[in-house]
């Protein structure tokens, strides 16, 4: 069958269709009008919805612009005009303890909430709170939402190390291996569990660190580091 055929029935068959709703339409005046009001009605509270979605979802990253600034700002004057600063590191702390907080409190389960979650982990980590971050930390690692997931698991894994958990550290390294994400790479990973075993299986930890000699330049210079404290097998 040629082109032009194929085309004419094509044309055909829409006009019938046509014809036919043309038809329909006439002897069901009544509940045309009724369905076309109720479409309109769905289309209106989509369209609502999708507006109240989005003005949601810019209250969150204004939420984050500040978590953000308040975490990267200053101890002293700022030297722009785009960054924050505080008195003091007391007065940054408490700053930022509650813009994350709020963040994680009032948008949980968002994007912008998983992130708030996993500042929360790694501020408690560098204060010494080891519980708290694991806490912190465990939540996004769990919540699934890639690739924030991996990089909480890895912030985990330290911290599981620095709690003497170290076969909890070592099976959440080599997941993130077998599973690498934008934010963390299979090198990346492979890294800190060379640099975790360092200390209980020597053999094994120049096994994971050897390959990464050659690798990108801050992993390379990492894996050489390790190796060059891990002491000569004999």
């Amino acid at each position: 069958m040629d082109r032009a055929h194929r085309q004419e029935l094509k044309h055909d068959k829409f006009v019938d269709q046509v014809g036919q709703g043309i038809e329909y339409a006439s002897g069901h005046r009544t509940q045309v009008i009724r369905y076309a009001i109720v479409a309109a009605v769905v289309v209106a509270v989509a369209a609502g919805g999708w507006a109240w979605m989005k003005q949601q979802e810019s209250v969150r990253q204004d939420a984050l612009r500040v978590a953000v600034r308040s975490q990267e700002a200053q101890i002293g004057q700022p030297n722009t005009a785009f960054m924050i600063g505080f008195a003091d590191q007391k007065t940054k702390e408490v700053a930022v303890q509650k813009a994350w907080q709020d963040l994680a409190s009032k948008h949980g389960g968002s994007t912008e909430g998983v992130v708030a979650e996993y500042y929360l982990g790694v501020n408690a980590a560098d204060q010494g709170n080891l519980p708290e971050a694991e806490k912190r930390l465990k939540l996004v690692a769990d919540s699934g939402k890639s690739p924030y997931s991996s990089q909480a698991k890895l912030s985990l894994a330290r911290v599981y190390s620095s709690l003497g958990k170290n076969g909890e550290a070592e099976k959440m390294l080599r997941s993130l291996m077998n599973e690498p994400t934008i934010l963390v790479s299979k090198e990346e990973a492979t890294l800190a569990l060379g640099r975790l075993l360092a200390t209980t299986n020597q053999a094994e930890a120049r096994k994971l660190l050897e390959p990464l000699r050659s690798s990108r330049g801050p992993i390379s210079r990492a894996a050489i580091s390790t190796l060059s404290e891990i002491p000569a097998a004999r």
